[in-house]
């Protein structure tokens, strides 16, 4: 079942995706939200505003990626034709510069002197500080201890770059926490800082702007296939976290019925263990960083702890609006585990020559599944969100003997 046009066009004049998404804040942040909000309405139909961009996602972001066709994966494990929407060879390596070019030049044009983000990868937090210093902005980044120690390529990119870079040290010392002192820093100052949420997630309007942004991945790809192939993918795959990715691919198919639509999520350790990140899968609607969604949460409503082995996966929330595509069944719900995550980023490194982002690696671990379970006939489109440069470290160390390589 899909949307029509008037939902698919969703949010609300008050940020609502049927029931989730809103404005949950304090009232001193409302007003500042509502001036982005009205900003955004303004500059999204103002022709300057998007010559801009565009030419910045062209000649900056290197825009449109590829889209590749997976021969030697697609060959080796028979079924369905896999092809690659190539995001990993976007400017700093993921399709995070698409809103961060976006929500940047918005801060400018608004004024602001300071631009801040939270990171869990830190591929959000390696495009913002690219962009802020392209455009004349202060940037800081809050990332939690666990993955600063976990991505340490990327920190390093954002040090280059001059960024601010915030250890965080409570809770989990991960990307839930970074978001909960990014908040906290914006509201003491939402004059003259931005607060770029990165992904598809927060109050409104950021789950529909982040959305507009990244919505160019979906369209490109849609006209790249029918291109090559003359015919809609019959499968869509991206991996879950927030879903700034997913929302990108998905949203120019939404009205496309013949499409099927996978939201991959990372059941980490097990979901019998409760060490997963599997919002959609497990949550349950709730309330958290001032819009509601599908949560993982305890009784009292306290989010949980989360895991995954992809850093920029492991958040208790989900967007708003993937939250309704799952709930009228658009959008299909399912899961990776970290090893599965793992042996698929291997296993496209070792026949594509492609070192996918371990967040990506969840949608290529699901979409070799599903294509083997098809014919030769059908394809699987795969959103390949990121590269694997930050996980290399990380995955040696941990893996790297698993798969015959002694360091």
């Amino acid at each position: 079942m899909s949307l029509p046009v008037t939902d698919i066009e969703m949010p609300d004049s008050e940020g609502h995706f049927g029931e989730y998404g809103g404005r949950y804040v304090p009232p001193q942040l409302a007003s500042a939200l509502e001036e982005i909000t009205v900003a955004y309405n303004t500059l999204k139909v103002d022709e300057s505003f998007k010559k801009e961009l565009y030419a910045l996602y062209k000649n900056y972001a290197g825009r449109p990626s590829p889209l590749s066709f997976a021969l030697n994966l697609s060959n080796k494990i028979g079924g369905a034709r896999i092809y690659l929407k190539r995001e990993d060879l976007n400017h700093t390596g993921a399709h995070k510069i698409n809103h961060c070019l976006g929500e940047a030049l918005l801060a400018k044009r608004m004024g602001k002197k300071k631009i801040i983000i939270d990171t869990g990868a830190g591929q959000n937090g390696v495009a913002l500080a690219s962009v802020a210093n392209l455009l004349g902005l202060e940037c800081d980044i809050y990332m939690g201890e666990v993955d600063i120690a976990k991505e340490k390529p990327n920190v390093v990119r954002m040090k280059i770059l001059g960024a601010n870079l915030i250890p965080v040290t409570r809770g989990q010392r991960t990307l839930k926490e970074a978001v909960d002192e990014a908040f906290e820093a914006y509201l003491k100052d939402p004059v003259t800082q931005f607060y770029a949420i990165g992904s598809v997630v927060g109050p409104h309007p950021f789950p529909m702007m982040v959305r507009d942004f990244q919505q160019i991945i979906g369209m490109e790809a849609k006209e790249q296939f029918l291109e090559k192939t003359g015919a809609l993918p019959d499968n869509l795959v991206a991996c879950v976290g927030g879903g700034s990715n997913a929302m990108g691919l998905f949203t120019a198919f939404l009205a496309d019925d013949a499409v099927n639509i996978y939201g991959v999520e990372p059941s980490g350790r097990g979901l019998n263990r409760g060490e997963h990140a599997a919002t959609l899968t497990m949550g349950t609607p709730g309330v958290l960083h001032g819009f509601k969604s599908y949560l993982l949460q305890d009784e009292k409503g306290e989010s949980l702890n989360v895991y995954s082995v992809a850093s920029g996966l492991d958040y208790p929330g989900v967007g708003p609006q993937l939250s309704l595509l799952k709930d009228i069944g658009r959008v299909r719900c399912v899961t990776a585990d970290d090893r599965e995550a793992i042996d698929a980023f291997f296993e496209l490194s070792r026949t594509e020559g492609v070192i996918p982002a371990l967040e990506s690696a969840h949608a290529v671990a699901y979409a070799v599944k599903l294509a083997q379970k098809l014919g030769r006939e059908k394809t699987v489109l795969v959103n390949l969100s990121g590269r694997g440069d930050k996980d290399i470290d990380f995955v040696m160390a941990k893996y790297g003997r698993d798969y015959g390589i002694a360091m």
